[in-house]
């Protein structure tokens, strides 16, 4: 089939060729970056925070006229009363462990610092510094959080400390995890080396290194160092607490509806809402709300693209069989077959598909790199710009099948009636 009078023919309808040429240019454009954000988005939500997510729940209070932890009566006396709180839940016949903590993943609260390798080291110093969220806690801690140990040993009851919401004491020892001794200590041998926190002159022992644990903030700032964690042994001592419990397996929804009360009867002068007690599974969906609903519509609105897209290929080949119909019939009367019909018009839509495509490269790019400048989005890859022009070629040839197979039964007769 030769192409000359197929542009011949195009060349007599210019402008609507050129208007879904870059219809089909700025789909392109549009559903490449869409199909990209919605990769990142789902990417993002099926991350593995490290934890053991079944039967696991945080608990967060706040006492009433507690004592000030501005003072070491004050943080001896909110300990005492935190205490109290955890033996209170390890008895709760539903629960198989606690520990007390200030964050979890995905929560979205985090204490951020740096880790490096020299003491007084300053976090600009980017050689033998990483970035990193912590997380206070307790011997219970890997219990608890199902955290996979790697190396080393868990805290023991008498690595934990307790310490005033605002001070920063000396922390022996530390448990980081492996993403983390990996940037510090590429050759594999953290345990038993010593860091430094926050630029402090105290060196923290590492005594293990647990697989995988996320830090708490979900945003694209902390994608450098998702998985750059640092566990304390200390429970930190405030107005207000965390715990997270694990329930027996199958006890989720009884250990949540028995803490409440349970703490009330340790001490009534506390602050227990309806949100104090949540699931991990209720925390996980809160994180990636935004994310989801970003996902679907960057879906629906790829849908309607691409189905404008389709409705303007289908009309304007429609519109083209209409007026055609005595140049089809002249054709079939000199013995062309109806595949050779079908395939002309499959043809000619290819070609004003593929003119798109080229030009929807170029757009998709250009708004990529508007998108890095002005939302901190990712470079694209070209694997999505070679997916989205195969997707509108595939939806030009879904599109046109239906006109050209109607041209395509156009009868030898018509040319004759035409004359």
């Amino acid at each position: 089939m030769k192409l000359h009078p197929m542009i011949a023919a195009l060349r007599k309808h210019k402008a609507g060729v050129v208007l879904i040429a870059l219809q089909i240019a700025l789909t392109l454009a549009i559903v490449c970056n869409a199909i990209f954000i919605i990769g990142q988005r789902i990417s993002r939500v099926n991350r593995p925070t490290g934890l053991d997510e079944s039967n696991l729940f945080l608990v967060s209070q706040q006492w009433v006229g507690a004592p000030s932890a501005d003072s070491a009566d004050g943080v001896a006396k909110l300990d005492a009363m935190q205490k109290e709180d955890l033996v209170a839940l390890r008895n709760l016949p539903s629960v198989a462990s606690v520990a007390p903590i200030n964050s979890l993943p995905l929560l979205n609260s985090s204490w951020i610092g740096s880790v490096s390798l020299k003491p007084d080291a300053k976090f600009s110093d980017k050689a033998g510094n990483a970035r990193t969220a912590y997380y206070f806690t307790d011997e219970q801690a890997m219990s608890t959080l199902g955290v996979k140990l790697v190396a080393g040993r868990w805290f023991n009851a008498g690595d934990v400390q307790h310490q005033g919401f605002r001070d920063n004491p000396p922390h022996p020892v530390v448990i980081v995890t492996k993403a983390m001794a990996d940037k510090l200590f590429p050759a594999g041998d953290a345990v038993g080396k010593a860091v430094y926190a926050d630029g402090s002159s105290s060196p923290s022992t590492i005594v293990g290194v647990v697989a995988r644990l996320q830090v708490p903030a979900t945003g694209s700032w902390v994608n450098d160092f998702a998985w750059n964690a640092t566990l304390i042994p200390t429970r930190l001592n405030s107005n207000g607490s965390r715990y997270a419990v694990r329930a027996k397996p199958g006890q989720l929804e009884a250990a949540m509806k028995a803490v409440a009360p349970t703490l009330y009867r340790v001490n009534p002068l506390r602050v227990l809402d309806d949100d104090s007690v949540k699931s991990f599974a209720d925390i996980r969906a809160k994180a990636y709300r935004a994310d989801v609903g970003m996902a679907i519509l960057m879906g629906v609105i790829c849908l309607v693209l691409l189905s404008v897209t389709a409705a303007g290929i289908v009309g304007l080949t429609s519109f083209w069989v209409g007026q055609r119909h005595r140049q089809i019939g002249v054709r079939r009367a000199l013995g062309a077959r109806k595949v050779d019909i079908l395939h002309y018009f499959q043809l000619e839509n290819l070609l004003i598909a593929g003119s798109g495509a080229l030009i929807g490269i170029g757009l998709a790019l250009a708004l990529n790199l508007w998108l890095m400048r002005h939302y901190e989005m990712d470079r694209l890859p070209l694997p999505y710009t070679l997916i989205g022009v195969l997707a509108v070629l595939v939806l030009g040839q879904c599109a046109v099948f239906v006109p050209a197979r109607r041209a395509s039964n156009v009868p030898p007769v018509t040319a004759t009636r035409a004359v």
